[in-house]
């Protein structure tokens, strides 16, 4: 199956110590970058969410959401720092004598200064709490990915309706290659009876000067190697897979055969169907962009 890059996943698990709620939302980028928004006192399980996430996630930028509650009274104890308060006195009791100032320092304005006081975690139940994380990213993970291969597998439907169309721009163009050659031969002719008049037209120079002609316009080359990446994105969309950076490769190649199909194009025919191919090209590109 193919799967788009960009989806959404969120997942909630309550129990009776704890609630956990994950969000993933993911866009297309070339690599994976998973960027985490998680409460501090988690934090020492990012590596493992790291982890559990590559499982489900090869490439994208992902956005990951985490809230948590604890329901257990055992959340923590106020920690008082007697050596901090005293630093913070004996600065304000400088700046007092220094500046003839009036001390009014009162317990409740020392208080408030940066870890006189501190909150103490409580023992966590890094086990429990891990079991329903765990449970929580799993459902949030199968939530994006099931949107992931939704819109996955309409982006296949449209691309392979493209590679169609596109197949038909070349057998046109295959098709119309002898042609050209043959009115170039039948206007080079007219020309040439018209400037000699009754004199006798060389043959040999004649067939020479389209031989030349021939090989200039010839993309008999390009158009095989075009079919061919055409065939190989087709087949390897149905196989499916994380396929998105080698199908960035046959487009980059399928867009580079075009180019030169256009320069030698010499009918206005031609021209429009390789401009058409062009774009059919760009098109597939972007959407491919898409793809993990």
């Amino acid at each position: 199956m193919i799967k788009s890059m960009t989806g959404f996943g969120r997942c909630e698990v309550a129990e009776a110590e704890r609630k956990i709620t994950v969000e993933i939302k993911s866009v297309n980028h070339r690599y994976l970058d998973v960027s985490m928004k998680i409460p501090r006192k988690l934090n020492f399980f990012e590596a493992s969410i790291r982890g559990l996430l590559k499982e489900y996630i090869q490439r994208g930028k992902v956005d990951l959401f985490l809230s948590y509650e604890d329901f257990t009274e055992s959340g923590g104890t106020v920690k008082y720092n007697r050596e901090i308060a005293a630093e913070y006195l004996g600065y304000l009791n400088r700046m007092a004598e220094e500046f003839s100032l009036e001390n009014d320092v009162k317990v409740s304005s020392l208080a408030r200064f940066p870890e006189v006081f501190s909150m103490e975690e409580g023992n966590l139940d890094e086990e429990g709490i891990w079991k329903t994380l765990e449970k929580a990213l799993r459902g949030a993970a199968e939530a994006l990915t099931r949107t992931r291969i939704s819109e996955g597998e309409t982006l296949k439907k449209d691309l392979i309706g493209k590679l169609d169309g596109m197949l038909e721009h070349v057998s046109f163009i295959e098709s119309r290659a002898p042609q050209i050659i043959a009115e170039y031969r039948q206007n080079l002719e007219a020309k040439v009876k018209e400037l000699l008049g009754d004199a006798q037209v060389d043959e040999n120079r004649l067939v020479m000067e389209v031989t030349i002609f021939a090989d200039k316009v010839c993309v008999d080359e390009e158009l095989v190697r075009l079919r061919s990446h055409i065939e190989t994105t087709r087949r390897t969309l149905l196989e499916g897979g994380s396929v998105g950076r080698k199908l960035d490769f046959i487009a980059q190649e399928m867009n580079r055969e075009a180019n030169t199909i256009l320069s030698k194009a010499s009918d206005l025919e031609t021209s429009n169907h390789a401009i058409e191919l062009k774009t059919e090209i760009e098109k597939v590109r972007e959407q491919i962009q898409n793809i993990e």
